[in-house]
C-alpha cells in the first residue's frame, strides 16, 4: 500500500473516531499531497507523485513543525505548542524512524574514517555518503554540525 493510501486510511479512521485533532493534521497532509500532485502534473518534468515526494514533503513539514515547536517553548504558549506538537507527531509517524543523536554521531566517525576525510574541505564528501546511505533516517541539520565537530578536532 502506498504512503498516500495509508494517510487517507488513517484519514478515514479518524472520521470514525471523531478525533478532530487527526482529522485536522490528515487533511493538512492529504491537501499539500494534492497541492503537490497538480505541481508534478503540470510543468516540463510531468510526473506521477510516489512515496519519496511524500515523504519529503513530510519531511518539509515535519521542519516547518520543530520550529514552531521551539518557538512555541521559548514564547511560553502551551496551547500552540500542544496543537503543533499533536501535528507533529502524527507526521513523524508516516516516516521512517530518526536515528538518535549518538547513533549519527557514530555513523558520520564511521564515515570519516572509511573516506579518510580530515578537514573541513571533505564535509561535501562526508555529507553525499551519509545522503547515499542514509537519506531517511538522519536528520541533517544535525548532522552537519556533528561533522563539522569531528572534522575540526
Amino acid at each position: 500500500m502506498s504512503l498516500k493510501q495509508t494517510i487517507e486510511n488513517e484519514y478515514k479512521n479518524a472520521l470514525k473516531s471523531k478525533d478532530k485533532n487527526k482529522i485536522s493534521t490528515y487533511r493538512l497532509i492529504l491537501s499539500s499531497i494534492k497541492d503537490l500532485d497538480i505541481v508534478n502534473r503540470s510543468g516540463p518534468n510531468k510526473k506521477e507523485t510516489d512515496d519519496e515526494d511524500i515523504k519529503k514533503l513530510l519531511k518539509k513539514m515535519v521542519k516547518q513543525r520543530a520550529e514552531s515547536i521551539d518557538i512555541y517553548k521559548k514564547n511560553n504558549r502551551t496551547d500552540l505548542l500542544e496543537v503543533e506538537q499533536n501535528e507533529y507527531d502524527i507526521l513523524t509517524s508516516f516516516l521512517p524512524k530518526q536515528l538518535s543523536e549518538e547513533e549519527t554521531k557514530k555513523i558520520c566517525s564511521d564515515i570519516i574514517s572509511k573516506i579518510g576525510a580530515n578537514s573541513l574541505k571533505d564535509m561535501g564528501k562526508v555529507m553525499g555518503e551519509l545522503k547515499k546511505n542514509h537519506a531517511d533516517e538522519i536528520d541533517f541539520s544535525k548532522a552537519g554540525s556533528m561533522i563539522k565537530e569531528l572534522l575540526n578536532k
